[in-house]
């Protein structure tokens, strides 16, 4: 039984009961009793009860924080994967501005009735006008409210008090007008890209707005058909191939591109969302790190009324158009390619009928040619030997004038290499006398500061000689101290052996004394003795199982370590790695080695 923290013993026999009638009527456990303190009980358990809603509170801001870290990690890596494309499109927009504003450079009118071009060059300008005011009314006020948000916040940051509701209330509609009135232009972007769409739909322009694969048409090339072949079968044959090979290619294409027409073009989505989603897909490229998640992701932000099965399917579809649209071009450029190849070796073909048809002809004009370069190589040697002696005379000429010029500039240089070295020699001297004064300046800054420096020192070292006695008088205080201690731990001790020897002489056994008795031999030694041989007396008591001398010093790692040791290198890192190369002289047993690895 345990009342108020003590511990009672029940178990009382019937003889016992008077005795513990006694001790309860003069209050022994009555003393011990405590009430039960409920006001306490009811604070502890309020405690627990908000030290238990705290941790909740922590636990559901933590998953907050977690959330919201996480959609920040997400949204760093989208700024991330927008920094890079943002570069990207600002090459392309100037790409394509260099190329519209060089095709328009270059375009000439075909006469003086030819007026598009001239309208074309004012419709640019007329652009180019227009443009200005549009980006001031659209993209100036969103980048000066931006820059504006950002000023306010870094200096709420840096302030401790709010401003008032009032601004905040102000910079609220502020915000709102600018939206309000981006969607305005939006709405209106989008009305004029409809209207646009349709005027091109009407005009027929599709086509050429496209990117179109280029067919070879079923032609025979100019340069075969026109051939001057003097073997009639051979032009025939190359004629012949060039339609097989039209035939091949153009029956192959024609599948392809009956495959594509069976698909939709926008892969059974409104333009405007397949326009957005294939440029969604191409900013998340394959060199981006977790691409996938993050291109999945910002297509669930851009489309969320479309699910992600629907955006994988629409995907699928995408890569199988662009892959059909993949193998027409590469067959296209196949054929294209095998139609040059095929060309060169026709004409590599013609050109050699034609050399052997040439060839006897070629024979009976060399004779002719070969006594016209005779006659054109003698007139030749003439011209080059007068021209040799005119060369000469007008080397000598030079060679003469630029001997004069040569001695003039020579003695030109001496006057002003002499000028030269003089200044150098004055520029020398005021070089040393600034070095000196450099020097005695330094030399007595060095003076004033060893003279600085000895005084500190000096202080110094008279601090450390009254620390010094300070720390002598405490050591020989602590001394004194530790004696006397000492000397009162002795003086207890003697107090204490003289109480044991007074209790000992009390109790002591009073025998009388026998001598032989004492220093003789026991009865259990003689008989030991008897039993015991002589070699067994000589012999060791314990076993020795270790090596000799000669053993230890013929092992090669001992004498390295004490090379090692004498030249004073035994801890460096080399002495580490040349006692790991070298092997002990006997390989150690099996059962030595631990499979354990530190």
């Amino acid at each position: 039984m345990n009342v108020g923290g003590q511990t009672f013993i029940t178990s009382y026999r019937p003889e016992d009961l008077d005795k513990l009638t006694i001790q309860l009527k003069n209050g022994l456990y009555r003393s011990n009793y405590k009430p039960a303190e409920y006001d306490k009980m009811q604070a502890m358990v309020d405690a627990k009860r908000l030290e238990t809603a705290a941790f909740g509170n922590k636990v559901r801001r933590t998953r907050c924080v977690a959330k919201e870290i996480k959609e920040c990690d997400i949204l760093r890596q989208h700024r991330q994967v927008w920094s890079r494309e943002c570069p990207r499109l600002q090459k392309a927009e100037e790409k394509a501005e260099s190329e519209m504003r060089d095709f328009i450079d270059n375009i000439r009118p075909l006469s003086i009735e030819d007026t598009a071009i001239f309208s074309l060059k004012d419709y640019e300008v007329f652009l180019e006008r227009d443009r200005k005011p549009f980006v001031m009314g659209t993209v100036a006020p969103v980048r000066q409210l931006k820059e504006d948000l950002s000023f306010r916040l870094e200096q709420e940051q840096k302030e401790e008090n709010r401003s008032p509701q009032s601004n905040w209330e102000q910079v609220q509609h502020q915000v709102t007008f600018v939206k309000d009135q981006q969607s305005i232009i939006m709405t209106k972007l989008q009305e004029e890209y409809s209207d646009l769409q349709e005027e091109i739909s009407d005009l027929g322009l599709e086509k050429y707005l496209q990117t179109l694969d280029i067919l070879v048409k079923d032609n025979i090339p100019a340069e075969v058909l026109e051939s001057d072949c003097p073997y009639p079968e051979l032009k025939e044959s190359l004629i012949q191939a060039f339609h097989s090979l039209s035939e091949i290619h153009h029956g192959r294409l024609q599948c392809l591109h009956e495959h594509l027409k069976r698909t939709d073009k926008y892969c059974g989505w409104c333009p405007d969302d397949h326009l957005r989603f294939n440029f969604t897909l191409s900013q998340y490229t394959q060199d981006i790190p977790n691409y996938r998640v993050l291109c999945l992701h910002m297509l669930q932000r851009v489309f969320p009324e479309k699910g992600k099965q629907d955006l994988m399917e629409h995907e699928r579809a995408l890569a199988r158009q662009r892959f059909t649209q993949t193998q027409i071009k590469v067959l296209t450029q196949q054929w294209q390619q095998d139609q040059e190849e095929l060309l060169a070796k026709a004409l590599a073909t013609l050109q050699e009928a034609r050399d052997a048809d040439q060839e006897e002809l070629e024979l009976q004009r060399d004779r002719q040619h070969q006594q016209d370069i005779c006659f054109h190589l003698r007139e030749k040697l003439q011209q080059w030997r007068a021209h040799q002696e005119e060369v000469a005379e007008l080397q000598a000429a030079i060679a003469a004038r630029q001997q004069e010029e040569a001695e003039a500039i020579l003695k030109r240089e001496q006057e002003k290499e002499a000028a030269m070295r003089a200044h150098q020699k004055e520029k020398l001297r005021k070089f040393h006398l600034e070095q000196q004064k450099r020097r005695e300046e330094l030399e007595q800054r060095d003076q004033e500061r060893l003279a600085k420096l000895r005084s500190a020192m000096d202080e110094q070292a008279r601090q450390d000689k009254e620390r010094v006695r300070f720390r002598a008088e405490m050591l020989q205080r602590r001394q004194e101290a530790r004696e006397a201690y000492k000397l009162e731990r002795q003086r207890e001790e003697a107090e204490r052996d003289n109480r044991l020897e007074a209790l000992r002489n009390q109790v002591a056994v009073v025998a009388e004394s026998d001598a032989e008795r004492m220093m003789g031999d026991t009865q259990s030694w003689r008989n030991r003795y008897l039993t015991l041989r002589e070699d067994d007396i000589q012999r060791p008591l314990f076993g020795l199982h270790t090596y000799t001398a000669d053993q230890i010093v013929a092992d090669p790692r001992l004498r390295v370590e004490q090379a090692l040791r004498d030249a004073g290198l035994h801890h460096t890192q080399y002495a580490q790695e040349v006692m790991a190369l070298i092997k002990p002289p006997k390989p150690p047993r099996r059962d030595t080695k631990s499979e354990l690895q530190f």
